[in-house]
C-alpha cells in the first residue's frame, strides 16, 4: 500500500475542557478516525488576552473571555501525558503555545511539531524564541506548522523571515467560525508553496467534511487541519464548528481517495477528475467560487478582524501621564471583543523605556501618540 503524503491533523485545541478522560476519548475518536497527528493547544489566558477585553456568549451563558480562557487552563503534566497517549495510539503530537511561557514548557516535552496559530503569526517575541531554540537544537527536531488565517502576505513574510522555511510548513486559513467555503480562495496553496518553496496546506473551520479538504489536495495541499469532538451539542469553544468522529473519518477518507486520484492519473487529469467529482456533488460554480483566484489577501469575513484577531501592544493596567513604561507594563496580546488594537508587537523593544504623554487605561491599545508627539 503506498503510504501518504497527506498529513490530516485533528485538532482537540481546548475541546477536552481540562478533563483527562475526555481527552482520551478524543484521542481514541481521531486515531480511529484515520489522523496522522493530533493538536493541543497550550493555554494559559495571561499569555492570550487581557481580563477587559469583553463577553463571549456560550450555549451555557455569558462570561468574559478571559475566564474561560482561564477555565482552560491545565498543568504541564496534562500535555506530557496526552503526547504520550498520542503515541500510544501511533499518532504524532502537536500543539499550539501561545506565549513565551507556553512555549518554553510545550519545547522541554518534545512534541513532534509546534503549531503556530493565526493570531499568533505576528507574536514575534515568541516567533524569535522558538528560531533562537530551533538553531540552538536543530530544526530537523523541531518541525513548524505556521497557520495564516486573518494575514496579509506581509505578515506571512516577516514570521517566515524569522523562522524560516527549514522543516516549517504553512496553513492557508481563514479565521471565522464557521468559516464560509466560498472565500477559501484555495489556489493561494500553490501561490504560497512556490512564493516560499515551502509544504503547504489548509486549516479550515468550514462545517462541511469534503468540499474545501478535497479541493486543498488538488490544489497541491499536503496538510489538512480540522477541528474534531465528541459532538457539536458539547460546550468547547470551537465545538459548534468541529467534525464529529464520523465526519472525520468520512473527511479522511475522501481526502485519500483524492490523493489517489492525483497519484494515478498525473497532476493535471487528476486535478480535473478532483474537480468533476465535487462539481457532480457541489455544483460547478461553488467549486470554482472555493478555488478563488490564487491571490493572497484577507478573506471578506476576516477584513473586520485584521488587528484584533492577531497580536498588538496593551497596556496592562492604568498608568498616568510622566510614567515611564517598563516591560511589565505592556504585553503581546490579541485584541477581541471591546478594546481598541494597539500598535504591531515589532514596536515592544521602541516602546519599553518611553515616557507616558496622556493617561492610559488599563487593556488598552498602545496607541503611538501615547508615547510621540504628534
Amino acid at each position: 500500500m503506498t503510504k501518504s503524503k497527506i498529513n490530516i491533523i485533528a485538532e482537540i485545541g481546548t475541546s477536552h475542557e481540562g478533563s483527562i478522560e475526555k481527552a482520551r476519548s478524543l484521542v481514541d475518536a481521531a486515531a480511529d478516525s484515520g489522523a496522522d497527528t493530533i493538536k493541543f493547544q497550550w493555554v494559559y489566558a495571561d499569555e492570550i488576552l487581557h481580563p477587559n477585553t469583553g463577553i463571549v456568549h456560550l450555549p451555557t451563558g455569558d462570561i468574559p473571555l478571559y475566564e474561560r480562557f482561564r477555565q482552560l487552563e491545565c498543568a504541564p503534566s496534562f500535555y506530557k501525558e496526552m503526547l504520550e497517549y498520542v503515541h500510544s495510539k501511533g499518532c504524532k503530537f502537536c500543539c499550539s503555545p501561545f506565549g513565551l511561557k507556553s512555549l518554553q514548557e510545550l519545547l522541554q516535552i518534545k512534541p513532534d511539531y509546534v503549531k503556530i496559530a493565526s493570531p499568533e503569526l505576528n507574536h514575534y517575541p515568541m516567533l524569535k524564541a522558538l528560531a533562537k531554540y530551533r538553531e540552538k537544537v536543530g530544526s530537523e527536531n523541531v518541525p513548524v506548522i505556521l497557520s495564516s488565517g486573518v494575514s496579509r502576505l506581509e505578515d506571512i513574510q516577516k514570521a517566515i523571515k524569522i523562522v524560516g522555511t527549514d522543516n516549517v510548513s504553512l496553513l492557508h486559513c481563514i479565521t471565522s467560525y464557521p468559516a464560509p467555503e466560498s472565500e477559501y480562495n484555495l489556489k493561494v496553496i500553490e501561490t504560497l508553496s512556490n512564493q516560499f518553496s515551502i509544504e503547504c496546506g489548509v486549516s479550515d473551520h468550514s462545517l462541511d467534511p469534503i468540499l474545501v479538504p478535497c479541493l486543498s489536495v488538488a490544489c497541491g495541499g499536503t496538510v489538512i487541519e480540522k477541528h474534531i469532538t465528541l459532538s457539536r451539542k458539547t460546550s468547547g469553544l470551537d465545538d459548534p464548528v468541529a467534525l464529529e468522529p464520523e465526519q472525520f473519518a468520512l473527511m479522511v477518507h475522501t481526502v485519500h481517495q483524492s490523493e489517489a486520484s492525483l497519484r494515478h492519473y498525473g497532476k493535471e487529469l487528476g486535478y480535473e477528475r478532483i474537480l468533476q467529482q465535487l462539481g457532480d456533488q457541489f455544483g460547478d460554480e461553488k467549486i470554482k467560487a472555493v478555488l478563488g483566484d490564487g491571490v493572497k489577501k484577507l478573506a471578506p469575513v476576516e477584513e473586520a478582524n485584521y488587528g484584533r484577531t492577531n497580536r498588538s501592544l496593551h497596556f496592562l493596567g492604568n498608568m498616568r501621564l510622566g510614567e515611564k513604561i517598563h516591560a511589565d507594563d505592556v504585553a503581546v496580546l490579541r485584541t477581541e471583543k471591546v478594546l481598541t488594537p494597539g500598535l504591531s508587537p515589532d514596536w515592544l523593544e521602541k516602546v519599553i523605556g518611553k515616557t507616558l504623554l496622556r493617561d492610559v487605561k488599563a487593556g488598552q491599545g498602545v496607541q503611538r501618540e501615547d508615547i510621540f508627539l504628534i
